[in-house]
């Protein structure tokens, strides 16, 4: 016998977390760009360095008024892993730019609801949801708690944008869920 609660589990991946760095002084570009290796700063196309690192795998946009963004990273510990790479990195090359203050800015993730969406009959019983399949195929649904915006489809394949912490796109995917199936609109 097959178990349906279990077959309609969601389930979601982390894509990418994005966060925003602030040093206490500023960075010599020039000098980051002269001293570590694979920095690529060309200044009179974009104003900030771009590093790149492979593990974790993240790119960095250094700003000579000692900002950072980093992105890429596939988890929170992985921007923490990476800032922490690029401290050291140029603190080995001589260039010392203090403790950092990182926020999280937006964690987007994919998920699958694993059963279809009425997306119609979703837009209609759904509030804060907009569907318009002529422009968009997806619903977007705008959760309040918490505070995230979901792209839903048809499939029941689902992106999840705007959380600031891991936590937060797991509990959406699993109120998503529950609510759509309350809603009688999962199939």
């Amino acid at each position: 016998m097959i178990n349906l609660a279990w077959s309609r589990k969601p389930t979601y991946r982390v894509e990418n977390v994005v966060a925003s760095v602030i040093f206490d002084k500023g960075i010599d570009l020039d000098r980051v760009a002269e001293r570590v290796p694979y920095s690529e700063y060309n200044p009179d196309q974009f104003p900030g360095l771009v590093l790149r690192l492979t593990k974790p795998k993240t790119a960095l946009l250094v700003f000579s008024t000692g900002k950072m963004v980093c992105t890429g990273a596939k988890s929170e510990d992985g921007v923490y892993k990476a800032i922490e790479k690029v401290t050291r990195l140029f603190e080995k090359h001589g260039i010392k730019i203090g403790e950092p203050r990182i926020t999280i800015q937006n964690i987007v993730a994919s998920g699958n609801l694993n059963a279809a969406v009425d997306l119609e009959k979703a837009a209609y019983l759904l509030e804060n949801s907009m569907y318009e399949p002529e422009q968009f195929p997806g619903l977007i649904y705008r959760m309040e708690d918490p505070h995230v915006v979901i792209l839903i489809f048809s499939s029941g394949k689902v992106v999840i944008t705007g959380a600031k912490k891991e936590g937060d796109v797991k509990e959406a995917i699993e109120k998503l869920s529950h609510k759509l199936s309350d809603l009688g609109v999962l199939y």
